[in-house]
């Protein structure tokens, strides 16, 4: 069971991201998703953050690549979000659920179409032979979708990670680091401190 984060908490998030937009930070989005495969072993990787609410953290990928593999078999995931500008980081523990067609549908028809493109002839996380095979699985998708909306294609979506703690840490000097934690604790959201 999941519980949506309190107003305050995505207030605490949405105000260190516009920070770090502020402070130019080169990809305030980029977030490292963390995973596990079927053996417990994890899997980690920078990734864009395409959306945030009450609901939780949202991201998008080919649903055949290595993490989508991971995620349909365990849905535990962490996200890590290091805004290294402002010496801050939001970590964020919980369960990745999919999306819904419609949400991912409106996503995908708002990406550039090279992306679109692209994320028919990837076969993420898969062998390559060469570059030059990318190229022309990249020159026949564009080839059949001339002159005509690119579609999302079946294996791809998105998922939404639904937190059960999120820990705020701010860097101090002489490492007296700030840490405040959120963490469902009987059906509902407790802040703590914690020690650095």
């Amino acid at each position: 069971m999941t519980i949506p984060m309190t107003a305050a908490m995505l207030a605490r998030f949405q105000d260190g991201f516009e920070r770090a937009e502020a402070a130019q930070v080169p990809e305030p989005t980029a977030m490292t998703l963390a995973t596990v495969d079927e053996q417990g072993r994890p899997s980690a990787r920078t990734l864009l953050l395409k959306g945030v609410d009450g609901d939780g953290f949202v991201f998008y990928t080919n649903l055949e690549s290595r993490k989508g593999r991971q995620l349909a078999g365990n849905g535990n995931a962490s996200m890590v979000f290091f805004w290294r500008e402002l010496y801050e980081q939001v970590k964020i523990d919980g369960w990745a659920e999919p999306v819904s067609h419609e949400e991912a549908d409106a996503y995908f028809a708002s990406r550039p179409r090279g992306s679109q493109i692209g994320a028919w002839a990837s076969l993420q996380s898969q062998p390559l032979d060469s570059r030059a095979t990318f190229e022309q699985r990249l020159a026949e998708v564009e080839q059949r979708y001339t002159d005509q909306e690119v579609p999302r294609p079946p294996h791809w979506s998105g998922f939404r990670l639904r937190p059960r703690r999120v820990e705020f840490w701010y860097g101090r000097q002489y490492r007296l680091h700030e840490r405040v934690c959120f963490e469902v604790v009987d059906k509902e959201w407790r802040e703590t401190l914690l020690f650095p």
